[in-house]
């Protein structure tokens, strides 16, 4: 990892950042302490005699990423998204980072399809247009499928993108280590663990098989979802390094001028976005991690179109139950329920105070509610629940913090199309929609008979199981064996759903 190889490119990386006038901006965005400030500057103060590099109408940090390489420009991509680490200003700049890079020659494109597909191009296509949008790890192209005539978006990876990453994210390793070894206190947010969260997302993101499965799971999930759209994967066209969806006409949602010249009614659009998000992270558990402008569309009958699936988000169904009563607790008011549901999920431990924590809480929800309907945000509420849970020894839980990170995104789509959208009223539906079918009665009856399908598959040797665990259980001394656990497993669910049968018809009578 600290290899002679990685040092060069921690030189070089300073050496960047200081030519482009980037450096002085990120410790500042960062808020560094002064030791990580020095070694910085130090880094590159030698090389700022070289001059300016890059383009000097390109802002400073974009302009560096850039010129650092695709991995560089992969990790500002993904902070362009996090305005509550780096700032506002520095978000923006980054935004740049999109889809807004040079694209690679057609001719290179035409050959990797041919390689990857073993057919010529022109025997599958019609029609291969130039490259019409680029980003840091795959260029698209437009494209007539020859035995259809389907129109069609063709994405295709970089060459030589794979090894580019894998040596520049051994760099990464390197610079954490330099940072926490330099700041004792950037331990806390796990700068080690945040790169290695990045090598996985682009290691997934490097071979398109799995971006296409993604689609293809997000397309069905959302099948029945009036209003928004999931291009369909074309199968039989698409490999390891290259993918084809159907094509999405529409305009792209960050172009305002265009949407309101076709009609389309942004305010809801606005709360088409962020429902469609809220819906799908709570209602499948799998959303789209990456819903900036870019990567959205609005079709002509004005459908919300979704594309780009590299990053996707998941959650466990029981974190969904608790996510949702906590954004219900905040909606409501209801600080006491919200603090109980973090005992009761073991997010904090239980030594310390509900009460505490409770008044802790309302610190957080007062002020938010305390602003004008437009100010208020969902994501600046998580971005301080997360600060204060913190202080009472909650563990960093990355599933939640991809969610956050997507909700800023989403967010700043919906305000985007409307300025005056009030977060709170248009999350409401979705997330009580959400608890009426998940949480209460109706969601223990579902657990019941879902516990009951898993015991039903042991069939008629249920007493069988339970005779032997119990025998298991009043000889202490005979080590259970390993093929006993699914026994005892078996014993004790019986006795969960007899238990709690048993509490529920008690409160029926």
């Amino acid at each position: 990892m600290r290899g002679p190889h990685n040092i060069w490119r921690l030189i070089r990386t300073g050496a960047t950042f200081e030519r482009t006038g980037a450096m002085r901006q990120v410790l500042e965005a960062m808020d560094a302490p002064q030791s990580v400030r020095v070694a910085a500057r130090l880094l590159g103060w030698p090389f700022k005699w070289l001059g300016v590099r890059g383009d000097p109408a390109v802002p400073p940090v974009p302009r560096a990423l850039t010129a650092l390489g695709p991995a560089y420009i992969k990790f500002g991509q993904i902070l362009s998204t996090r305005p509550d680490v780096v700032g506002d200003d520095l978000a923006l700049q980054m935004q740049v980072l999109q889809d807004k890079l040079p694209p690679f020659p057609q001719e290179i494109a035409r050959k990797v399809v041919a390689a990857e597909l073993e057919r010529s191009v022109g025997t599958m296509f019609t029609e291969f247009s130039e490259p019409i949008a680029a980003a840091s790890i795959a260029q698209v192209h437009r494209a007539r499928i020859a035995h259809t005539g389907q129109d069609v978006a063709v994405k295709v990876l970089r060459p030589g993108i794979e090894r580019a990453f894998r040596k520049d994210i051994d760099a990464f390793y390197l610079i954490a280590w330099v940072i926490e070894t330099l700041s004792p206190a950037s331990r806390r947010l796990k700068p080690r663990d945040v790169i290695a969260h990045f090598e996985g997302v682009v290691m997934r993101e490097l071979d398109l098989r799995i971006e296409a499965s993604a689609a293809a799971e997000f397309a069905a999930n959302t099948a029945k979802d009036a209003g928004f759209v999931v291009p369909t994967v074309e199968w039989f066209l698409s490999s390891r390094r290259v993918m084809t969806l159907g094509w999405a006409n529409g305009i792209t949602m960050s172009d305002l001028t265009a949407i309101d010249a076709a009609g389309h009614d942004r305010k809801a659009l606005a709360a088409g976005v962020l429902q469609m998000f809220l819906r799908h992270a709570l209602r499948d558990g799998f959303f789209h991690a990456d819903m900036h402008q870019g990567n959205l569309k609005v079709a002509p009958n004005g459908d919300i179109v979704a594309l780009d699936f590299g990053i996707m988000g998941r959650i466990d169904e029981y974190t969904r139950r608790v996510y949702a009563e906590i954004l219900i607790g905040f909606i409501r008011k209801d600080y006491r329920r919200v603090a109980e549901v973090h005992f009761e999920a073991g997010y904090v431990p239980a030594d310390r105070d509900v009460g505490e924590f409770a008044q802790a809480l309302r610190s957080v929800g007062e002020p938010i509610f305390g602003l004008n309907a437009t100010q208020v945000s969902m994501a600046r509420l998580l971005s301080y629940l997360f600060e204060v849970t913190e202080q009472f020894g909650m563990e960093t839980r990355t599933e939640l913090i991809l969610l956050q990170r997507t909700m800023v995104v989403v967010e700043g789509v919906a305000r985007s199309l409307d300025p005056e959208i009030n977060i709170w009223d248009v999350a409401r539906p979705a997330v009580e929609e959400y608890i009426g079918r998940n949480v209460g009665p109706k969601a223990i009856a579902t657990d019941l008979i879902k516990t009951a399908r898993v015991l039903a598959r042991f069939g008629p040797r249920l007493p069988q199981l339970a005779e032997a665990a119990l025998l298991a259980q009043t000889n202490p001394q005979s080590p259970v064996k390993p093929s006993r656990w699914p026994d005892r497993v078996a014993f004790m669910g019986l006795g969960a759903v007899i238990a709690a049968l048993a509490v529920v018809l008690a409160g029926l009578i």
